[in-house]
C-alpha cells in the first residue's frame, strides 16, 4: 500500500465521521424543531383553554396562573427557538468541515489518478521500446541470414 492510498484511507474516514456528525447535526435541529412546534401547539392549546374558561367565569388567582404558565410556555419558546439557532450554526459549520474532508479526499485521489496515468504511459513507452527492439533484432537476423545466403552462393 502506497502513502498516497494511506492518506485516502485516512482522508475517506475523516470524510465519513465529518458526514457523521452532519447527520447528527440535522437530526439535533429537526428534534429541535419538533420541539418547537409542540410548544406552539401547547401554547395554542392552553391559551383556547384560558378563553373559554374565561367565558365561563375565573377568579383572579386562576387567571393569574393561566397567565403565568403561558409566559412560562413563551419562555420556553424564546429558549426553544435560540436552541434551534444554535443547532444551524453547528449545521453549517459541520457542513464546511465535511466539504474540506472531501475536497482533501477528492485531491488525494486525483494525485493517485495522476500517477496511474504517469505509470500507464511509462508502461507504454516501455512496452514501444520492447516491441522496436525485436523488429530491429528480427530486422537484423534477417539481414544476417540474407547476408549469409547470398555469401554462400
Amino acid at each position: 500500500m502506497t502513502a498516497l492510498n494511506i492518506l485516502i484511507e485516512l482522508a475517506e474516514n475523516d470524510v465519513a465521521t465529518a458526514a457523521k456528525n452532519l447527520g447528527k447535526a440535522i437530526k439535533a435541529r429537526d428534534e429541535a424543531n419538533d420541539q418547537l412546534n409542540l410548544l406552539t401547539q401547547y401554547r395554542g392549546d392552553y391559551a383556547q383553554r384560558l378563553q373559554t374558561s374565561a367565558g365561563q367565569g375565573l377568579n383572579v388567582r386562576q387567571f393569574i396562573n393561566f397567565q403565568a404558565f403561558i409566559g412560562k410556555l413563551d419562555e420556553a419558546t424564546v429558549g426553544q427557538k435560540k436552541i434551534i439557532q444554535d443547532a444551524e450554526y453547528k449545521i453549517e459549520r459541520e457542513k464546511r468541515i465535511w466539504q474540506e474532508c472531501e475536497k482533501k479526499r477528492l485531491s488525494y485521489q486525483t494525485l493517485i489518478n495522476r500517477n496511474a496515468a504517469a505509470e500507464q504511459i511509462k508502461e507504454a513507452k516501455r512496452d514501444q521500446k520492447q516491441t522496436d527492439e525485436r523488429a530491429t533484432r528480427k530486422l537484423f537476423y534477417k539481414e544476417a541470414l540474407s547476408n549469409k545466403a547470398s555469401d554462400e552462393i
